[in-house]
């Protein structure tokens, strides 16, 4: 054998080694029964993740358990206020600590489905995402009209809205959608429905506003291009491959059928703030959270593309700390930590928070969202006081 062959194959030999040892083995990956380690054996203070639980533990959110109770106090200022999806009574505070894709720490019912509210809409925008990696969507900056051509994108204004306007919810798109109206949705402390109702449109991509009618409507859009219903592409594509459980649900309003190719199916929402939205596990969230910790990869699958993943977390021209429907921490709004770490966020203190560079996940469900930086902060603060 010629030296320079005999050479290259030890290379490629090597390679293929050094390949299998960064994304094979060496990165654990949990299968139907995940692995437990100490905090110490992933390098991690142990009495700061039993301060970081017993935290979470004692600072619940003041909520109704009755979550129909909870959410008609919320929003009873909405005019036509109605819930039209379903609800469910909540848990008690409940939540995980994931180190290189083991669990480190874990408290409440991490097996008990409740609503996630907009933490779903993180889930939503990975439908996108995997739209665009199969080129169903050619480009985030593409008009939604080349797509979806009903009379939702007619008007002179909502015809300039693009996909990333839906996405970084910068749309301003007016509407009325499953019999809600967008002005309706979280309405300005000042004025009535007259000014509302007359209100000047912002250019698209220039104002942002937390507005579910327009979620639920980039639901709607995708629905119009996948052809299928939004969770069946969710747990093909995503939760299947990532050994989720088969209890999750992912709910549309009572009155969001459409007509698909013949078969009228649901469009689902993108949050429980009608009712709807994804129910769903601790454990089943802390996966998702880990494919993304992992750049859209679980074991030797790309599921959704890294570059979608790290677009995920790049901010928006109208609010930086906003996405594509997950939230950025490039303002600091969790505290001194990195600006790197991005989080998906529900009403009820329901939070996945991604903190890709240490291989960290943690899900945290009904905390007192005024004391959530702090939880996040002994988390952090375990990975530098190893004992």
């Amino acid at each position: 054998m010629y030296p320079f062959i005999k050479n290259k194959i030890v290379f490629g030999f090597l390679l293929i080694l050094s390949f299998s040892t960064v994304y094979g083995q060496s990165v654990y990956f949990p299968d139907a029964n995940w692995q437990t380690k100490k905090p110490v054996e992933v390098k991690m203070n142990s009495k700061m993740i039993d301060s970081a639980v017993n935290f979470a533990l004692k600072n619940e959110i003041k909520l109704d358990v009755d979550l129909r109770l909870a959410l008609l106090k919320s929003w009873n200022r909405e005019p036509g206020y109605h819930i039209i999806g379903p609800t469910k009574d909540r848990g008690k505070p409940t939540g995980m600590i994931i180190k290189n894709g083991y669990i480190v720490a874990q408290w409440g019912d991490v097996n008990r489905v409740d609503m996630t509210f907009s933490a779903t809409k993180s889930y939503l925008s990975t439908i996108a995402g995997l739209a665009i990696d199969q080129r169903l969507i050619k480009s985030v900056d593409d008009k939604v009209n080349q797509y979806v051509w009903d009379d939702k994108f007619e008007s002179q204004h909502n015809s300039k809205i693009t996909w990333r306007h839906l996405l970084t919810q910068s749309s301003d798109w007016s509407g009325n959608l499953f019999e809600v109206e967008d002005w309706a949705d979280r309405p300005p402390r000042e004025g009535g429905i007259d000014t509302w109702k007359t209100r000047k449109l912002n250019e698209p991509g220039t104002f942002f506003k937390y507005n579910d009618v327009r979620v639920n409507l980039l639901a709607y859009s995708l629905l119009q291009v996948w052809r299928k219903p939004l969770p069946q592409i969710l747990k093909d594509k995503i939760m299947d491959p990532i050994g989720a459980s088969t209890t999750w649900r992912w709910y549309g309003y009572d009155n969001a059928f459409v007509n698909i190719d013949g078969v009228m199916t649901q469009s689902v929402s993108g949050g429980g703030h009608h009712g709807g939205g994804l129910f769903i596990s601790a454990l089943d969230h802390a996966r998702f959270g880990l494919l993304f910790a992992r750049n859209g990869k679980w074991n030797n699958q790309q599921l959704i593309s890294e570059q979608w993943v790290k677009s995920v977390n790049q901010p928006s021209a109208a609010n930086k700390s906003y996405g594509f429907m997950w939230w950025t921490n490039h303002e600091k709004q969790l505290g001194n930590i990195s600006k790197d770490i991005y989080y998906a966020a529900g009403y009820g203190g329901n939070y996945i928070i991604v903190d890709k560079a240490n291989d960290l996940v943690m899900v945290v469900r009904w905390i007192d969202t005024t004391k959530l930086n702090e939880f996040i902060a002994l988390v952090e603060g375990a990975l530098d006081n190893v004992k």
